[in-house]
């Protein structure tokens, strides 16, 4: 679904490259690569048929899926999740994360739940949303999204990913 944010044809077509397939329910390119493709697209809380769809930001860069791909083959989740037992400044800074992602897709259509994505705020499920939570909003807001970014470094200088 494009809808009237006005994603244009040109950042459709890169992230449908980027997916290997037609995006659904985009809203917004949420960030940008330093190449300059879309990196990061905020989607719609429903999908056109009106099946929730909770992820709010969604990695489109392959290259950075992969590299994150990589992370959470490497058990960086459970470590992450493990953390939060341990670490009630962390756990408090990750509710705040969960706690801002409801807000904002509450913002464009309720869905009635509390349950944002990722595995917030209780678990990190997936780094992919973390990821593009972090570069969508900025660094500070979500402290998986960061020290994943953090972790693989500077992705885009090979070129663009599509």
């Amino acid at each position: 679904m494009i809808d009237e944010s006005g994603i244009g044809a040109e950042d459709v077509a890169a992230v449908a490259a980027q997916l290997g397939r037609p995006p659904r329910a985009v809203r917004e390119v949420a960030y940008r690569c330093p190449c300059g493709l879309p990196a990061v697209v905020q989607t719609a809380p429903r999908l056109e048929d009106g099946t929730p769809f909770p992820t709010l930001y969604y990695l489109t860069c392959s290259r950075l899926a992969a590299r994150i791909s990589t992370l959470e083959a490497q058990g960086r989740m459970r470590e992450m999740t493990d953390r939060l037992a341990e670490d009630p400044e962390l756990a408090a800074t990750y509710r705040r994360a969960h706690e801002s992602y409801l807000a904002e897709r509450d913002a464009l259509e309720p869905l009635g739940t509390d349950v944002s994505a990722g595995g917030m705020p209780g678990r990190v499920k997936c780094l992919h949303v973390h990821v593009a939570h972090a570069l969508a909003r900025g660094r500070g807001v979500n402290p998986f999204g960061d020290e994943a970014l953090d972790e693989v470094g500077e992705w885009w200088r090979a070129g663009p990913c599509a």
